[in-house]
């Protein structure tokens, strides 16, 4: 005979209704499952298992916990996300944490700030199950950005301590530029950073190199949200490009898929993250002062804001890579060996996206809002960059 598990897959995830969309526009189907599920507690232990098979298949289909984490955020609800890191955290419980990526490692451990989910009745749990089930069960195929849990992994050795030294200083000047009040020592504090960045991805570069160290671009996936999500993809491509990396967006699904080496990603990844708080807070004091002047158009202000903020701050990104590549002129060996990780980085991002469209950005109608954005990021400047020794 056909379980309680099977008939309430097949109205809530295979029937004619399940085809509305993984966030389930409509509600017959679920609820005919959830009650099904409801009615019956030993189908719970089936129920989760089945859950763990969606998991481990979104793995296989090229997903990791944050982009799986993200879209249900942005297409379902709070328990949802919930009940989503309890499942991940379930699947991947079998892994043998040493065995991980250390993306998977960092991600892993990100999902323990979201607290389990109690649903305040069966019937309620089982509908909102079904309706993340639905979503997993949709998820297409996308690029891969690393292996699947249980490949082994051939990495590196690890270096002393958590991260290098050299991070830790550029998480904390980030966040002191983030921190302040006033734009110009934001700024000299991200200039500094972004001086120890180039440094930082310099030296390791050299030093593979020099020690001939197997090294090949790697990838990772940067979320990219909603509103105004055209702006914060150009900013990103910006910070990426800047430091020799590649991004891709990926509009539908609210991610931009960055490849480079490993330590450019970190920077890169650290970088956008900081321009876009900076950006956002300026944004929001600017928009501040057009209401206190009489000004309701918010959404045209804020969207010319973003788009000038990420042209200005592209344009002064790549003004800034220019002293790195200068400064190798006179060497024998850092120019080749920028030069050749730039070919490496750009034949992975051709054979990852061999076919890539461009996206006609809408035009920007607000002056003043372009005005004060262009203003913003040369606040946030990053042209300096100290010259770097060969």
């Amino acid at each position: 005979m056909e379980s309680v598990i099977d008939r309430a897959f097949a109205a809530a995830l295979y029937g004619p209704e399940a085809d509305a969309g993984p966030a389930g526009g409509a509600t017959h189907g679920l609820d005919t499952g959830a009650s099904l599920l409801a009615a019956d507690p030993t189908a719970d232990a089936e129920l989760a298992r089945r859950g763990e098979e969606l998991a481990r298949r979104a793995w296989e289909r090229g997903w990791q916990p944050a982009d799986v984490l993200r879209l249900v955020r942005r297409d379902l609800d709070e328990p949802h996300v919930r009940l989503a890191a309890s499942l991940i955290r379930s699947e991947t419980r079998a892994y043998v944490p040493e065995a991980l990526p250390a993306r998977w490692r960092a991600q892993l451990a990100d999902l323990a700030a979201h607290e389990p989910w109690r649903a305040p009745d069966r019937f309620a749990h089982a509908t909102a199950v079904l309706a993340l089930y639905r979503l997993l069960l949709r998820l297409p195929r996308i690029e891969a950005v690393g292996p699947v849990p249980g490949t082994p992994v051939h990495a590196p050795p690890p270096r002393p301590g958590d991260e290098p030294r050299a991070l830790t200083r550029i998480r904390a000047l980030l966040a002191k530029a983030e921190a302040t009040g006033y734009p110009q020592e934001a700024e000299a504090l991200t200039a500094k950073a972004q001086e120890l960045m180039a440094r930082y991805s310099v030296d390791e570069a050299v030093l593979a190199a020099r020690t001939h160290a197997a090294d090949v671009p790697g990838a990772c996936r940067i979320g990219v949200d909603a509103p105004y999500e055209t702006a914060k993809a150009i900013l990103l491509d910006a910070v990426a490009g800047a430091n020799r990396c590649r991004a891709v967006w990926n509009e539908a699904y609210s991610f931009s898929t960055v490849v480079g080496f490993d330590p450019d990603l970190e920077v890169v990844d650290l970088l956008y993250t900081s321009l876009l708080v900076q950006g956002t807070a300026a944004m929001t004091k600017a928009e501040q002062g057009q209401r206190a002047g009489g000004r309701k158009r918010t959404k045209t202000f804020r969207q010319a804001f973003l788009m000038a903020y990420a042209q200005r701050m592209g344009a002064r990104l790549e003004a800034a890579a220019a002293p790195v590549t200068r400064s190798g002129t006179g060497t024998d060996s850092l120019l080749p060996v920028l030069a050749a990780r730039d070919v490496a980085v750009t034949d992975r991002t051709e054979r990852m996206f061999p076919e890539t469209s461009t996206t006609r950005v809408r035009g920007v109608r607000d002056g003043e809002g372009w005005e004060q954005g262009a203003a913003a990021a040369d606040r946030a400047q990053m042209a300096h960059r100290a010259p770097v020794e060969g």
